[in-house]
């Protein structure tokens, strides 16, 4: 097949549903939501899927600056398309909405393009480093004495990692801090993984260097991997220093859009690990290219996957492509994610996942899920 054009692009509102203790639950309004499916349409009846970090109201009005750049152009060059649409909206947004909005239609490309080479992704980003990745449960933090109970369950469905975030961590005192991770290094055991998320891009997070270089040196202690937004998400400079001195890995740079502000962190090591979300940072596209320039200066690739089922689907591939990877975030428990898999991912008995060999993105979908979750939306039924 030579050519294969878009003919229509349908937004599926996920609605419904936040992490408990995350989100402001005003979002679950019917009116508003946090995360969208994208489904590209072509005119030789395949379709693709890619996921969005963003409100639909959002996506519709950055979809609608697009459009016309979309509707006949090319499904079978996603890193050219998507280009496009960045370059086309220097002056109406760069970054934020209308990068989050390209984001899922890149994904939704290169399914496409996956399902019509019959290859996965991961073998169109020039192949795979790896069979299995390390998944880590990620979740929000709670009371000390509630800490236990969720990470025991998660290590039940076979996580031998977690990162526990957000809460009360960094909110209360530093003994509060320091309890909650001691209770769930306690419930884990010594040969589990564990990382913390301070949630530095919470609104009006109040800490800088000071705190961040203390908590590490505490977190240290207790044998956690890595150090995750202990800053604000803009304080360069911060996590500049933070990295030189703490005594454990760094990590951040969750929010940032396009491969054009990852270069500044990048060549300044503001990070030992990188974070791109690839629903919001551009796509498949943009977010292998900056694992590429990370690992070219040493520093370790952390997909951010805060998101859906799609949102996994699309790291597992980038984890698989890149060679400097060694986990793939997986929000737990999460409706967006559980329920959108036709069967449900199993882990073997050291924790690991498969990375998927299927076309594309490599996974079939619950189609009640979806519609559970939509408002009774139906995905459209692709030739392959």
């Amino acid at each position: 097949m030579d050519s294969l054009k878009i003919k229509d692009i349908r937004l599926l509102p996920l609605i419904g549903h936040t992490p408990d203790g995350g989100w402001d639950q005003k979002f679950n309004d019917p009116d508003r939501n946090l995360h969208t499916l994208v489904e590209v349409v072509t005119d030789g009846g395949v379709t693709g899927i890619g996921s969005i970090y963003t409100s639909t109201t959002l996506v519709q009005g950055s979809l609608a600056l697009v459009k016309s750049f979309l509707i006949g152009a090319e499904a079978l060059d996603p890193a050219a398309t998507s280009e496009t649409l960045h370059q086309q909206t220097f002056w109406q947004g760069r970054g934020g909405a209308v990068t989050h909005m390209v984001s899922g239609i890149d994904i939704a490309l290169w399914d496409i393009l996956g399902k019509v080479t019959k290859q996965p992704i991961w073998r169109l980003l020039g192949g795979k480093h790896r069979d299995h990745i390390k998944p880590y449960g990620s979740m929000l933090m709670t009371e000390p004495d509630r800490m236990g109970a969720p990470l025991k369950k998660g290590m039940a469905r076979g996580f031998r990692a977690f990162k526990i975030g957000w809460g009360p961590f960094g909110r209360r005192d530093d003994k509060t801090d320091e309890a909650i991770v001691k209770a769930a290094r306690k419930a884990v055991g010594d040969d589990v993984e564990l990382m913390v998320d301070a949630g530095g891009s919470d609104a009006y997070w109040p800490h800088g260097y000071k705190w961040a270089i203390r908590t590490a040196h505490m977190l240290n202690d207790y044998g956690v991997t890595w150090f995750e937004e202990a800053l604000r998400p803009d304080d360069i400079d911060g996590f500049v220093k933070l990295t030189e001195h703490a005594p454990l890995p760094i990590t951040s740079c969750e929010v940032l859009t396009r491969r054009q502000s990852f270069i500044e962190w990048i060549e300044r090591r503001a990070v030992d690990y990188i974070q791109p979300d690839v629903t919001k940072v551009g796509g498949l596209t943009e977010e292998h290219r900056i694992a590429q320039y990370a690992d070219d200066h040493s520093i370790l690739f952390v997909p951010h996957g805060w998101n859906t089922a799609i949102g996994l689907a699309a790291d597992l591939h980038l984890v698989a492509a890149a060679g400097n990877a060694r986990w793939v975030e997986y929000i737990t428990p999460a409706p967006y994610v559980e329920d959108l898999f036709d069967k449900p991912l199993v882990m073997d008995k050291q924790g690991m996942l498969p990375i998927p060999t299927a076309p594309g993105l490599g996974f079939k979908w619950n189609h009640d899920g979806i519609a559970k979750h939509t408002g009774g939306m139906k995905l459209t039924k692709s030739v392959l």
